[in-house]
């Protein structure tokens, strides 16, 4: 191991700092706090200090991280851990912030969708094009093992989404444009003409389990994709629509799912036009048999829906922004799902592996916002999370809600949770009957039979900029010993409440918010994950006092469930 990527462990001495929480002017404990470090190949030390207070002792429970960044970007971004026990009397209380130096303003964005036992945790700065690993093996105490940073991957920019594999390594997917405008080489030899960070194309990354880079794979087709479907700017010699964002994996049948988004810098850039052409609408599948090297297998493209014609603007259409796209677990079930953020709609194809998959609409988010918000369709609704239950049985989906940077005429922001069946979908194999293709069923659902049906949905209105963005599945049930063990059966699921601030209108009201599955309403808030302050529901992270300090507001982004290693199964 090189010196350059040399990680070092150094536990201070057990100190005391600033007081903790004292939202009600109470001073409070102070906590317990070291200093993980990891030295990164351009050559910085990077920390990871943690900030534990007393109520994280105990016997090993179940907690929920937030990976966050303050709105004061002076301040650091951090990794946070909240007390996600149920019934436990600390249930809501963040009991450690985690917080990451030496560089400041990373804009924390995601981390990996769900955590098995084992997993190292893979976290992201998206603005400062870095990596970090975890360990966490110590819950509520987190190591810091490993950072990729920028000099790592100059094929691609701008990480987003992680998957952990069984064997500890991981692939990222990387939305940008190479560090240099220009031709890129990737590990395999092939080379892309790329123009420039935060443009096109991106890559997928894959990672050992310290965040070493193994290989940088290419997402764009050799040869390029159609000038007229793949706008660039500035333009580039051969046409990319490849700027992945969500990411999915079946190792067992080693297919690895990447939607496409935008092209980043332009489209949120208020002096570039909202061009249709910028706006993706693309898959990508590629078979992961060699891990290491894996090859594109297809580039298939979501089709336009029946509330286009009535969209004031195309970017509104159906088939705009794929943000995510999800994979069944079970062996039997070979479809996928993708979602898009403009479009406000959910497809579905069959079989992903096909050479040429063929995707239908099965649901437009305007049938959701019929059972609260009758006016609000699915255009521009900014939705964003989507996952299936390890059982198959759920389609997990949050929307921010309408924007104002759209133009949308609206004092509240509806935003929404909301939980699909589609067992009778899975179960039509490779002949699904159900397709959103009349604007009555993109208002009031699809008419066939195998069609998933609205289990339930939780709105979630806001007056200040964007609902629920990102989401995470517990996946783990507590047994009769005590001890922890994963599930198929998923009963509850919880979100946070930001995007990126200025961007699509996204900031949202910072709240990292708990939801419980079952009941008369499918999907309901849990009202006693309250926040330790304000002792209202859902965790705020606009306070004044973290256990790191008086860091002031946050902006939380990914969220994932964990369990302490010796309480898990």
């Amino acid at each position: 191991m090189g010196t350059a990527r040399r990680l070092s462990v150094v536990f201070l001495t057990f100190g005391l700092t600033t007081a903790l929480l004292s939202g009600s002017g109470q001073a409070e404990e102070k906590p317990t706090t070291w200093t993980t470090k990891a030295t990164g190949s351009d050559g910085t030390t990077y920390t990871a200090t943690n900030h534990l207070v007393s109520a994280a002792r105990g016997p090993g429970r179940e907690w929920l991280l937030a990976w966050a960044g303050p709105a004061d970007r002076t301040k650091p971004d951090f990794l946070t851990v909240i007390d996600a026990t149920a019934g436990s009397p600390n249930y809501g209380k963040v009991v450690n912030t985690v917080t990451m130096g030496p560089n400041l303003g990373g804009e924390p964005h995601h981390m990996q969708y769900v955590w098995h036992k084992g997993d190292r945790l893979f976290a992201g700065g998206i603005l400062s094009d870095t990596t970090f690993v975890f360990d966490t093996k110590a819950l509520p105490a987190v190591k810091l093992v490993g950072v990729n940073t920028a000099m790592d991957t100059p094929c691609g920019t701008l990480p987003d989404a992680y998957q952990v594999l069984r064997d500890g390594t991981a692939y990222g997917t990387f939305m940008g444009g190479p560090n240099v405008t220009g031709p890129c080489t990737y590990t395999n030899g092939e080379v892309r003409e790329g123009n420039g960070a935060a443009g096109s194309p991106g890559e997928v990354v894959y990672f050992d389990k310290d965040g070493r880079t193994i290989s940088e794979i290419p997402a764009a087709v050799a040869g390029g994709e159609d000038p007229a479907e793949c706008g660039n700017v500035p333009a580039m010699t051969e046409a990319s629509c490849a700027n992945p964002h969500g990411i999915s994996v079946r190792e067992d049948r080693n297919i690895m799912v990447a939607s496409d988004f935008v092209e980043a810098r332009n489209f949120v850039t208020p002096e570039v036009e909202l061009r249709e052409d910028l706006a993706r609408r693309t898959v990508r599948v590629w078979d992961i048999t060699n891990r290491a090297n894996p090859k594109l297998k297809s580039v298939s493209a979501v089709p336009d829906g029946p509330r286009l014609a009535q969209e004031k603007d195309p970017i509104f259409g159906e088939s705009r922004v794929l943000m995510e796209n999800a994979l069944p677990y079970q062996r039997g079930h070979k479809g996928a799902f993708v979602s898009s953020m403009t479009g406000g709609a959910v497809f579905y194809t069959p079989d992903i592996a096909a050479a040429e998959p063929v995707w239908k609409e099965v649901l437009d988010d305007t049938t959701a916002y019929q059972t609260f918000a009758p006016d609000q369709t699915g255009g521009g609704d900014n939705s964003s999370w989507l996952a299936v239950s390890p059982d198959d049985r759920y389609l997990f989906h949050t929307v921010m809600g309408s924007s104002k940077p759209y133009g949308a005429p609206l004092d509240v922001t509806n935003g929404m949770v909301y939980v699909l069946d589609i067992r009778k979908l899975l179960a039509s194999g490779n002949n699904p009957k159900c397709s959103i293709d009349t604007l009555d069923e993109a208002y009031r659902g699809g008419k066939e039979s195998d069609c998933p049906s609205l289990v339930g949905t939780v709105p979630i209105r806001d007056t200040t900029d964007g609902g629920p963005h990102w989401g995470a599945m517990d996946n783990f049930e507590k047994g009769w010993d005590g001890r922890y063990r994963e599930t198929k059966t998923v009963k509850r699921v919880a979100t946070a409440n930001y995007f990126l601030a200025g961007a699509f209108g996204g900031d949202g009201d910072h709240r990292v918010c708990m939801f419980g599955l079952g009941g008369k309403d499918g999907i309901a808030l849990d009202r006693t994950f309250k926040d330790e302050v304000t002792r209202r529901p859902c965790v705020s992270f606009n306070r004044t006092s973290w256990p790191h300090g008086e860091a002031g507001d946050a902006r939380p982004h990914g969220v994932l469930f964990v369990v302490s290693d010796g309480a898990l199964r």
